[in-house]
């Protein structure tokens, strides 16, 4: 039994390794794409481009542009297809992170272990480097549509897809619920709300995005929706654990920001531990629902139980 327990313990060793080296290839290969689509033209002024990358260059786990490629393999397209949308859905998440650390906002020193943007360049020109990832991301996206009819199509529905959960009805709704009610008190249904927008929305749509672009029947879109929406919420709940009880040194930047600007979450209303159960409730659920893509999910299903077991 001992011998057979410690066989197991080697397999999921070696497992653990091998989607970790995936992992870092694939940041490897969206950073290279995403130096690529940054500007870098003469006539633009050089703090603005330098600001732009100083974010976006920043580190960080590239979570949304995979899972949008890997969202786009499950239906059988070619990744080089959604790539300009992947680098796009990253610059505006980014672009997010910069306006989130702002004084106005969550007043943030640090992001990934550097000094926030706003640090370095001063406010106006981290409100300004925000901006113009979120316009630049468009004119990337719209820069590279496809020439034939079909693709066009879907793919300028996916665009709208990227729009909509970086926009009011989506990440910045969250955001504006969350600005509401810091210092009151929450129902559930408001901290749903908060988290399925604020961070929930991008997941799902970078799922959607990448399943519409490559041409998803119905029941794969709504297979791929779901799962997305579970690993949303659960992404969401898990920073919530982390910010209580994470490594600074991991993270990147100070836990406590949560308590200290009055905001609440799932363990201040269940507690860590039921915080966590509720984790793997959604992370099962999800992985389920990807079960019929077979092979072509094995590395969505990994990334999303990375996503829920991260310890930064």
């Amino acid at each position: 039994m001992e011998v057979l327990k410690r066989k197991n313990l080697i397999l999921v060793e070696w497992i653990r390794m091998d989607f970790n080296q995936q992992l870092y290839e694939y940041i490897k290969e969206v950073d290279m794409y995403l130096n690529e689509f940054l500007p870098n033209e003469q006539e633009i002024p050089d703090v603005i481009v330098e600001a732009m990358h100083y974010s976006v260059s920043a580190g960080g786990k590239r979570l949304r542009p995979i899972l949008l490629i890997e969202a786009a393999k499950c239906i059988g397209a070619d990744k080089n297809m959604v790539l300009p949308l992947a680098s796009a859905i990253e610059m505006i998440h980014t672009y997010s992170l910069i306006h989130d650390d702002l004084p106005a906002m969550d007043n943030d020193d640090y992001r990934r272990g550097k000094l926030t943007n706003h640090k370095v360049f001063g406010e106006g020109m981290a409100i300004l480097a925000g901006d113009a990832l979120l316009n630049y991301s468009f004119e990337i996206m719209i820069n590279n549509v496809p020439k034939d009819i079909d693709n066009l199509r879907n793919y300028v529905k996916a665009i709208q897809e990227i729009a909509k959960a970086a926009g009011i009805k989506g990440m910045i709704g969250g955001q504006v619920k969350d600005l509401e009610c810091e210092g009151k008190t929450m129902d559930i249904d408001t901290l749903n709300y908060i988290h399925t927008h604020k961070t929930g929305a991008l997941i799902r749509a970078s799922l959607r995005a990448g399943a519409i672009a490559a041409g998803a029947t119905k029941k794969e879109l709504d297979a791929l929706t779901i799962y997305g929406e579970k690993l949303g919420l659960a992404f969401q709940i898990v920073d919530d654990v982390l910010d209580i009880i994470g490594d600074e040194k991991k993270l990147g930047k100070p836990v406590g920001s949560d308590k200290n600007n009055q905001k609440i979450t799932y363990p201040a209303i269940y507690g860590i531990e039921k915080s966590k159960e509720m984790v793997d409730k959604l992370l099962k659920e999800a992985l389920q629902k990807i079960e019929p893509f077979g092979p072509k999910s094995k590395f969505l299903g990994e990334l999303g139980i990375f996503i829920c077991k991260r310890d930064h």
